[in-house]
Formats: structure tokens, sequence, C-alpha cells
């Protein structure tokens, strides 16, 4: 009798089961959330929709890269998706070849999102991930599968020398059929699927992927823009304004072993798409609160749009509005600014005089300051 070790050593393989009592309350607020969230966007005005949709892509381009230990330029990122967006970023670092090529991939997985997702379409993604046809120091093999040459593929997590094996994937004379079932799948309307509801096909997609890992690398960034995929056919959108990878990462332990232990069970991922679903939630939640600053940064610029600032005074109160974490003191806006702490409090006097900043109530041995709303 063959030992079973991994789900994909299964005769019923794919041959998914859950517990709809289980995962229908949590799909059902994920709905309301996805929805409220449209909603909130459809008011906005072009310019702010465009901000909303440019945070969410940058964010899942950075942290869909750094789950896999690749840091990529946040800047340069923005302003590969600007670009694309059509939104202006003049100011910011034009982005490498490859940054644009991987903004581009991501773009394309959810703009495409009614198109069949073809293996020559995954290959091209592949491609954009290494352009080069390496992987750090390594000669890898781009836009087709790998031949496990140098052993079994392991879908590890941890640094150099801490490595865990989470599972082992399936060998590579397996791939081309693997692939070939999961995109005939894929590409089959959920109706026909009997009405499998759209945020549980992304998780369902998310866990066959991920376990096929078909390329010597590259395997969990193309699960996600795939996952994306999915989700945007959920939305009804090919805007995106909520990054999932934002969220694994925050749970990036919690993923590999709620995933391990996925690979190691039976059939039934229940436990998996519980885990699944409720990460898709945190992800929403993240994304009302962004969209309400954004509202409220709009706000406050109409508030206060008769106002003369100088330019240091407009960068530091967009910064303040949307992504600023802990205390503004004199000497943080110097540094910020590339000023000298008088000139810095002088910017900060006359923004409290005008109505724009206060001091902090809690300012502690050195004084802080928040913008008045």
């Amino acid at each position: 009798m063959r030992h079973i070790t991994y789900l994909h050593q299964r005769e019923d393989w794919t041959q998914w089961q859950w517990s709809d009592s289980t995962l229908l309350p949590l799909v059902s607020r994920v709905r309301l959330l996805q929805g409220s969230l449209l909603g909130k966007l459809s008011t906005l005005g072009f310019d702010l929709n465009a901000e909303a949709q440019l945070d969410a892509v940058t964010l899942e381009v950075v942290k869909t890269s750094e789950i896999e230990g690749e840091m990529l330029n946040s800047e340069q990122v923005r302003f590969s998706v600007a670009h694309h967006l059509g939104v202006d970023m003049t100011g910011l670092p034009a982005p490498t070849r490859k940054i644009d090529a991987i903004v581009e991939m991501m773009l394309q997985a959810t703009s495409d999102f009614n198109q069949p997702l073809t293996l020559e379409q995954l290959y091209t993604w592949h491609y954009a991930l290494f352009p080069d046809g390496r992987s750090g120091l390594y000669q890898i093999n781009v836009a087709r599968f790998r031949d496990d040459s140098k052993g079994m593929m392991q879908v590890v997590s941890g640094g150099y020398g801490r490595e865990k094996v989470h599972f082992v994937a399936p060998s590579a004379d397996r791939l081309a059929d693997e692939v070939d079932k999961f995109l005939l799948w894929l590409n089959t309307d959920s109706h026909s699927q009997g009405n499998l509801d759209l945020v549980l096909k992304a998780g369902i997609a998310h866990l066959w992927f991920v376990t096929i890992h078909p390329f010597d690398d590259g395997n969990g960034r193309l699960t996600r823009a795939i996952t994306e995929r999915i989700l945007a056919q959920s939305d009804n959108s090919t805007q995106r304004f909520y990054s999932m990878s934002a969220q694994i990462l925050n749970q990036r332990n919690d993923y590999y072993q709620i995933l391990e232990r996925t690979q190691k069970g039976d059939m039934d991922i229940t436990n998996w798409l519980v885990w699944f679903v409720k990460t898709l939630e945190l992800a929403l939640i993240e994304a009302h609160q962004t969209t309400d600053k954004i509202i409220a940064k709009a706000q406050f610029w109409q508030t206060h749009r008769h106002h003369a600032l100088n330019e240091r005074q407009v960068k530091m109160l967009n910064i303040l509005l949307t992504h600023f974490y802990g205390k503004l003191t004199t000497k943080k806006w110097a540094t910020m600014m590339k000023c000298s702490p008088d000139t810095a409090l002088r910017d900060i006097n006359d923004l409290i005089e005008k109505g724009m900043l206060k001091k902090s109530e809690a300012s502690g041995r050195s004084t802080s300051y928040e913008v008045c709303y």
C-alpha cells in the first residue's frame, strides 16, 4: 500500500470538500464588506478613486514580493503603478525594467479577469518575474516547468540556514497534466461548478496552484496573482482596492502552518478556507480604513483650500493624513523635510495659526503635533 504524506499523493486529489455551514456566514461577511467598499468608492471622484487604487496595487506588489524575501523600492513601484493607471506621479524615482514588468503582470492579472487564463499567459508572467533568467545568484528555468534535476521541489519558509520544509510538491513528470487540470477548472464558469462562490474559488485556487508549485521559483507570487484574478471576478471589477498579500505577510507564520496542516490532511479543506476567508476579511477592513483616510484627506484640503502653504508643509500634511506612524515632533519634521529645526518650528507654528495642526494632548517630554480634522 502506497504511503500518503501529502494531498497530491491521494487518488482523489483535487476532489475538494468543505463545510458550507461553517463557511457561508464568513463568506456573507466578506461579501458585505466587498459591496460596501465598492459602494463607498463609487461615490468618490476620479482622482480619489485612482488614489485608492494606486495605494492598494502598490501595497499588493510590494508585499507579494516581500513574502518571498525580495524587497522592492516602494516609490519605484508607486511610479510604475501610477504610470499604468494614467496618474501623474512627477517627482518619484523611475522604476527598473523588472519592477515595471511585475507591476504590469499584476495589473494584467486583474484587468483581464473575464478572459481564460492560459499556460502561455502563466509563462509570460513567470518571465516578468525573472527577465534575466536568474533567481538571486542562481540560473533557473524561466517560462517553462521545473525539471527537478536538483531534487524534488520543497516548499519552505525561513532564511538561509533556518529553512523549514512544509511539504514536497508533485514530481516534475506530473506537472503538465496537473497544470492543465488546474487551468481547465479555473476557466470553468463557477455556475457550472455548483454555483461555487468566487471567494471560495479564490481560496481553492490558491491552495491548488501553490500545491502544484510548477516553477523553479516565483510560485508564491504567481499563486497570489491568480488569487487576485478570481477576487477581481468576485468584485466584478478590474480595479483593486485591497491587498491580500499584505495580510498574508502580516500572518506569514500562520499562513505556512495552515498550509502545512492542510497538505498533511485529507480532502476536507474547511480549515484552510476559513483561514483564507478570514484573512480576506482583514484585507477588506484595512481597505475600508484606508479609503476613510483618503476621504478625510480630501475633506481636509477642501476645508483649507484658501490657505497659502509652502512645499514642505503640503508634503508633510499629506504624509500625516495618510501614511505617518508615531508622533510628529519638530526634530522629526526637520529630518523628514531636510530643513533646520528652526525652519521646522516656523512651519509648524504657521500651520497651528491656520488651524491645520495642533499640539497633542499627550506629548510627553517633547512637544508633538497632530492634524486638526
